[in-house]
């Protein structure tokens, strides 16, 4: 331990053993603690037991609900776009040699007291009881718009600059009513609130490009893809890239505490007795609590139940975004669910996510709208979690902190937050131009 480093990464949440991984094959040498015994930090994923212990304070689930070790309860469960980001770090590493992931059925949007299925192509625009027949012309006309958009093509621009155009500019000229404009910017942009409708169209328009593109990968319902007995595999697939490349990995180590010279830089970490020198620090917000602010908490339910969410067409796994208009909160609130089908759960058993920004001190009451949609429970755990962003200067101290994640059922802020990290680091863009079609030979 008592060497130096380039690189001291603490925690092995999702987001710091992504930047492990691509460290490591940046060819940085990669000192990774944790103080837990166990890989996966706050994105970790538990079994029957475990979950029981920290939500229920014993270790004795009860019978019926089948063999503890059939289950992988992601706490922070997210699934991932097919075309995303995400996958393109997976590709670029090669990390995809270590994961099996499979499609996920259904992506769903809450609508005026109703669960729909997203509508994502002009042709399935036609179809949506989303919106009316004079409506569905005027977005089928949109989502073609959008589909042929090509940023590098100014033919394909009708004569609009998106870097300039607000999306509400944008959306007015095809005449779009409020409630299209909802499930377009919640359910296809994934936009968290209304805030994208005075910025700039560009983004929202590759946003949804994204989306359909992602949509028409798998074929399947969903544009979402999900590994096979949950995200608890990935952070440990980038922890075995990092160790090809000649990362060292050390669990169960506890304090890890971050040392400063007299300039307020770091210079080492320190757990045991025994100090690894090092350049810099990479750590979740838990490690440097003094250098981070709350910016803000997550309400979520967690609910074993024996059936599909209803109204989701039997999807074994799904997404269902509820905006925030339609329940005229601040924020939207998700519903995750997934099953067997993805060897999170024994056979005919479900494990529901229902999760929001919370906006005041009473999950229960906060979470209703998305547990009604539930249909019945075998079991509910209620948890509320502080969100934390750094406010460090990492020109100054060299310590590159992670945001902690968000309520979103989707990976796409999570991933947004590693690739900042990882340039701010490195000063190099991580090039994602890959081959995605490497991803797909491990799809069932």
């Amino acid at each position: 331990m008592d060497e130096e480093y380039d690189v001291v990464v603490l925690g092995t949440g999702l987001k710091e053993c992504i930047l492990s991984g691509l460290l490591s094959v940046n060819g940085l040498k990669v000192l990774h603690m944790d103080r837990n015994d166990y890989y996966g930090g706050e994105s970790t994923s538990l079994n029957l037991i475990q979950l029981w212990k920290k939500f229920r304070g014993s270790d004795k689930p009860p019978a019926h609900l089948g063999s503890s070790r059939d289950y992988n309860v992601d706490m922070i469960p997210k699934f991932i776009m097919a075309n995303g980001a995400l996958v393109r770090v997976l590709i670029h590493t090669d990390v995809t040699k270590y994961l099996y992931f499979k499609a996920v059925d259904g992506s769903f949007v809450y609508n005026k007291g109703k669960v729909h299925k997203v509508p994502a192509t002009d042709m399935e625009a036609l179809k949506s009881p989303l919106m009316g027949i004079f409506e569905k012309r005027r977005a089928r006309k949109f989502f073609i718009y959008v589909q042929d958009y090509d940023e590098n093509d100014p033919k394909t621009h009708e004569g609009m600059d998106l870097t300039r155009v607000t999306t509400r500019e944008l959306i007015a000229k095809y005449g779009l009513d409020d409630n299209t404009v909802d499930f377009i910017g919640h359910a296809l942009a994934l936009h968290r609130d209304d805030r994208y409708l005075n910025e700039p169209a560009q983004e929202t328009v590759k946003r949804m490009k994204l989306y359909s593109e992602s949509l028409a990968r798998f074929q399947g319902g969903s544009p979402y893809i999900y590994p096979l007995y949950g995200l608890g595999e990935l952070p440990q697939a980038f922890a075995r890239l990092s160790a090809v490349y000649g990362g060292t990995y050390m669990l169960n180590k506890p304090e890890c505490k971050v040392e400063f010279d007299e300039e307020g830089k770091v210079c080492g970490v320190t757990s045991e007795g025994e100090t690894a020198k090092c350049k810099k620090v990479v750590c979740d917000p838990s490690y440097l609590p003094n250098k981070v602010r709350k910016v803000g908490k997550v309400a979520r339910a967690i609910c074993i139940m024996s059936h599909p969410i209803p109204n989701t067409n039997d999807s074994h796994s799904v997404q269902v975004i509820i905006p925030q208009k339609q329940l005229g909160r601040k924020s939207d609130m998700y519903l995750f669910c997934c099953s067997y089908s993805h060897n999170v759960a024994p056979k005919g058993k479900f494990i529901a996510f229902v999760s929001t920004e919370a906006e005041s001190d009473q999950p229960e009451i906060e979470l209703k709208p998305g547990l009604d949609l539930l249909g019945p429970v075998d079991e509910i755990f209620y948890d509320v979690y502080d969100r934390y962003e750094p406010v460090n200067e990492p020109s100054l101290d060299n310590c590159f902190i992670s945001s902690s994640y968000d309520a979103t059922t989707h990976f796409e802020s999570t991933v947004i937050d590693v690739l900042n990290m990882y340039t701010m680091i490195t000063g190099k863009v991580l090039d994602l131009n890959v081959d995605l079609s490497a991803a797909s030979a491990a799809e069932e």
